[in-house]
């Protein structure tokens, strides 16, 4: 499939800034079924500093602020190849071992709620795939989507102790459950072609594990399937922190605003 994506961010600042340094992740990974055929950041009120790979092989671009700025704008745009694979991913580039994985954090640490979701699968599923694919099913179950009660600060224990919140929360509790059953897994971010509409209010987040003999693999909870060619890898990492889209610090504005656009649509070849 040729996805053809254009993902905007606009900060508008009550006052100019002084300094302002952002980490960008908005670069779709080059890995097993997807290739970008071009994708670039542009920038208005900023400017690149440097770009390198994270240690989970994440591309990131480094920016600062233009001194005095009242209104940055980022965005990343370009076409996407991509296969469908059945979720597996295989093996990814990046300099960190599989039991790093496999370490709780903040986010995913698993507390009574997450070790009695553990505790519900069930015992027919026996062998890795099939436990994941049951714990995919319990984490929908437990944790309905509704939007606006939860952010990104907001643990999978607080997450199954309100009963529901977005994709991000679905995947860090399937993160936590699957730490807890030993199997490495970590939180992936990008974006998904939807089949009713182009323009979107944000990214999407699914989590992966690792299953011997396949590798990475992942599981999209809030739409209950595996992802597919309609999925776009921007970064994986530990829990969001570690592959959020964007993130970084700034001062000499008082407040600011925040308004993001996505589209997501597929681009069909030309006769």
């Amino acid at each position: 499939m040729r996805l053809a994506i254009s993902h905007t961010t606009r900060y508008t600042f009550s006052t100019p800034v002084a300094h302002g340094l952002q980490r960008l992740r908005l670069t779709p990974l080059a890995c097993r079924g997807q290739s970008a055929e071009f994708w670039e950041i542009e920038l208005e009120g900023a400017r690149p500093e440097v770009s390198y790979d994270d240690e989970n092989g994440n591309r990131v671009t480094l920016i600062s602020f233009v001194p005095g700025a009242r209104e940055v704008v980022i965005r990343g745009q370009g076409v996407v190849q991509t296969a469908d694979n059945a979720g597996v991913m295989g093996k990814q580039p990046g300099h960190l071992p599989l039991w790093h994985f496999t370490e709780q954090t903040a986010l995913t640490r698993g507390g009574p709620r997450v070790r009695a979701l553990v505790d519900a699968l069930p015992e027919e599923a026996e062998d890795v795939l099939a436990r994941l694919h049951a714990l995919s099913a319990l984490v929908r179950e437990a944790v309905a989507y509704e939007s606006g009660h939860t952010d990104v600060a907001t643990s999978a224990e607080q997450v199954l102790a309100a009963g529901r919140g977005v994709c991000q929360d679905q995947a860090h509790v399937f993160i936590a459950a699957a730490r807890l059953l030993g199997v490495p897994a970590r939180y992936a971010s990008g974006y998904l072609m939807m089949d009713d509409r182009v323009e979107q209010d944000a990214g999407h987040a699914w989590a992966q594990a690792h299953v011997p003999g396949l590798g990475w693999v992942g599981f999209d909870i809030a739409n209950a399937i595996c992802p597919d060619a309609r999925y776009v890898h921007l970064a994986t990492g530990c829990d969001y922190t570690a592959c959020a889209p964007i993130t970084g610090i700034r001062y000499g504005a008082r407040d600011e605003a925040m308004h993001v656009s996505l589209a997501v649509e597929q681009q069909r070849m030309e006769q």
